[in-house]
């Protein structure tokens, strides 16, 4: 099939290649689980603190300016459920918005300096011909070190696609 040019300059091949990196990427996602507004508000919270810490370097400023935040996360605690969903969009704008250009991270997660330094070998290499022993392993890990769980939408699939740009794992 001929390239052919569209309005904006960009040829049909370009745009199928690009699908095809994308539909490459989506095998190795993990997949996003369904949270209740409790949970997705406390991850909300959570990654505001994170955030929070990025910017500030002194203690007592993170802890003055975190009060703060947990006092505008409970003034909106008791929202009927149109005022929750619109706060929660402004928040996660917000969080856009502020996002900082190299996120703290702990050494040992993705886009540390620890990141993988020393990964065990799989069991397969240790003990070829099958034989485990008795204390070995019994569950999969994450690269970040999470117990591998279905329900919790980290699943080990063999292979997991890390972004180091956004310094996280997907």
């Amino acid at each position: 099939v001929a390239p052919s040019k569209s309005a904006i300059g960009v040829t049909n091949k370009t745009i199928a290649m690009n699908e095809v990196f994308r539909s490459a990427g989506d095998q190795f996602r993990q997949k996003i689980p369904q949270l209740s507004r409790k949970a997705e508000v406390s991850r909300l919270y959570r990654k505001s603190l994170k955030l929070l810490a990025s910017w500030t370097v002194d203690r007592e400023i993170f802890l003055d300016e975190a009060e703060k935040l947990r006092a505008r996360f409970d003034a909106g605690k008791n929202a009927n459920e149109a005022k929750a969903i619109r706060l929660l969009k402004e928040a996660k704008e917000e969080m856009y918005q502020n996002s900082h250009p190299d996120p703290y991270c702990v050494p040992f997660m993705p886009g540390g300096s620890l990141f993988m330094r020393n990964p065990p070998p799989p069991l397969e290499v240790c003990f070829p011909d099958g034989n485990y022993p008795p204390d070995a392993p019994k569950v999969l890990f994450n690269p970040d070190m999470s117990v591998c769980k279905e329900e919790t939408g980290k699943n080990f699939n063999g292979t997991v696609l890390v972004d180091f740009t956004k310094k996280n794992m997907e």
